[in-house]
């Protein structure tokens, strides 16, 4: 019996906002909508074409599925019969073509998704690829007693060149505390780079250095209490962990290595790992967006950095369905009070809902104290590009004003140097404008900073900004406070919007390195 992979969809190095250029969506025929491919998907009906059978397939035999009405794909060493998806595809038929009788792994690392792939396609299954991958070493054979040490044939000799130092970790204990020390070896390390979990006795430590994750994973070999603590020493790169022994027995040893134990891996394919959360609460925010909150589980710590999002799923009919978004702080909201527990335990989200979509208004009919599962960030924005910056300008449509709010914050409370920070946020209407009070009067109380807001179906009493994102508007609103002041532009929107503002940015002769873009 062959089984469907573990790893999650959205592929580990796809981006919630990707690059400009990204694929966009093409309309579907009506009765092709995700509920309708789940109902397909539980009709009973043979999707496969091979009668529930699973095989082993050849490269040459693969080769050989590679038109339209026979397609197949394989995608992590499984292949898929993704003919019956077609009309369903999101991305259009041309796009699943790409991959055609061939390995399409890469074009779905590539391609941001929002449905868990093997979820969605298990009854496409046709089998597994003959001849297997070659995979790293088993790292269940590592030996019983942990020393914290990584071995060299661990790390492949490329790793070992272009990658960080390879972090070690020990472990020491008291009559009742286990304290866990990595030592990273870098000098940048905060809490923001460690994601601890402890489930049942699984403990699981990922620190991201760069580009790279080191992951320690191993099965305690006495029971703790759930919650524990974590300090960083950011000057010497050392994190340690302390965990609350349930027992006040001496250990022979920490425990016994689980998977990717003691492993540096890079993030693209370290996959999403996730954790159930507790709705707090949900607040009306404007006719259509919410303001959800999470709380993370007492065994577990993740602080999402600046510019970064996560993966929310649900199971829905039967089927993972996985959406991005990205926290925002609450700042901004001076009257919405807080729950009585530590702030770091909380993640907020202002989120859309569209009554004839999937995903949010299922998240929108959950009760508080219900559950949802929430992956590790991703992204690659990097607050290293504020480091000397005079002028920040934000651009940002609906609900990609979300990524704004942590770098309105961060820029305001941290960057002295800061001459200018400037929001433009266009909306179709007053009433979708989100957080309009609460931007106007940080306004007012920072001099620094100013937001214009831009309606493109405005009210006739409307005396502000109107239209589209345009040449006029920008080059009115990105005036340097110097000649040749540093400048930072981030973008957020819905894809047309972000591939007309970077278009334009790159007309006014803004550079590369000068924008950053987001893609909602």
């Amino acid at each position: 019996m062959l089984n469907v992979p573990s790893q999650s969809f959205p592929a580990p190095s796809s981006q919630q906002r990707v690059a400009s250029g990204g694929r966009s969506k093409v309309p579907l025929k009506q009765g092709r909508s995700l509920m309708d491919w789940i109902r397909l998907t539980k009709s009973g009906k043979d999707l496969t074409g091979l009668k529930g059978r699973l095989i082993e397939v050849t490269e040459e035999e693969l080769k050989k599925h590679n038109k339209k009405d026979d397609c197949w794909i394989c995608i992590r060493g499984f292949v898929y019969n993704v003919s019956p998806y077609m009309e369903y595809h999101p991305g259009g038929e041309d796009e699943l073509m790409r991959a055609a009788g061939s390995d399409g792994t890469d074009l779905f690392d590539q391609v941001h998704r929002w449905v868990n792939y093997e979820s969605m396609l298990k009854e496409c299954l046709v089998g597994r690829m003959a001849i297997k991958p070659a995979v790293p070493k088993d790292y269940h054979e590592e030996k019983k007693v942990l020393n914290g040490m990584l071995p060299k044939s661990q790390v492949s000799d490329a790793l070992a060149k272009e990658g960080p130092s390879s972090p070690s970790y020990d472990w020491f204990q008291t009559d009742s505390l286990v304290t866990i020390v990595i030592y990273t070896k870098q000098k940048d390390i905060n809490l923001d780079s460690i994601i601890v979990d402890h489930q049942d006795n699984s403990f699981r430590a990922e620190t991201v250095i760069k580009d790279y994750s080191y992951i320690m994973h191993v099965g305690l070999s006495h029971e703790v209490e759930e919650d524990f603590s974590v300090r960083v020493v950011e000057n010497v790169g050392k994190i340690e962990i302390v965990l609350k022994k349930k027992e006040t027995t001496s250990w022979k040893r920490l425990g016994h290595p689980l998977e990717n134990h003691n492993s540096l891996i890079p993030r693209k394919d370290t996959g999403l790992y996730y954790r159930k959360c507790q709705l707090i609460s949900k607040e009306g925010v404007t006719h259509d967006t919410k303001l959800f909150c999470l709380m993370l589980p007492p065994s577990a710590h993740l602080q999402v950095p600046i510019g970064q999002h996560v993966y929310l799923k649900l199971t829905i009919t039967g089927t993972e369905i996985v959406k991005p978004y990205t926290p925002v702080s609450d700042f901004l909201l001076s009257e919405f009070k807080e729950p009585v527990l530590l702030n770091n335990k909380y993640i907020y989200f202002l989120i859309k809902i569209y009554p004839d979509g999937l995903f949010t208004p299922e998240l929108d009919h959950l009760q508080i104290g219900d559950s949802v599962s929430l992956s590790n960030p991703e992204g690659n924005f990097k607050t290293s590009q504020f480091q000397e910056l005079e002028d920040l300008f934000l651009l940002a449509a609906g609900t990609g004003f979300t990524p704004m709010v942590k770098i309105l914050n961060y820029a305001l409370t941290n960057k002295p140097s800061l001459r200018k920070v400037k929001l433009m946020f266009f909306n179709k209407t007053e009433d979708d404008i989100i957080w309009r009070s609460q931007l106007e009067k940080l306004a007012f109380k920072d001099k620094r900073f100013d937001v214009e807001f831009v309606l493109s179906a405005p009210t006739s009493e409307w005396n502000g900004k109107r239209g589209h994102i345009s040449p006029a508007l920008l080059s009115e609103f990105l005036k340097r406070s110097l000649d040749k002041s540093k400048v930072l532009i981030c973008i957020c929107g819905p894809t047309p919007f972000t591939e007309q503002g970077i278009r334009l940015l790159h007309e006014l002769n803004f550079s590369k390195d000068e924008i950053h873009s987001f893609t909602a």
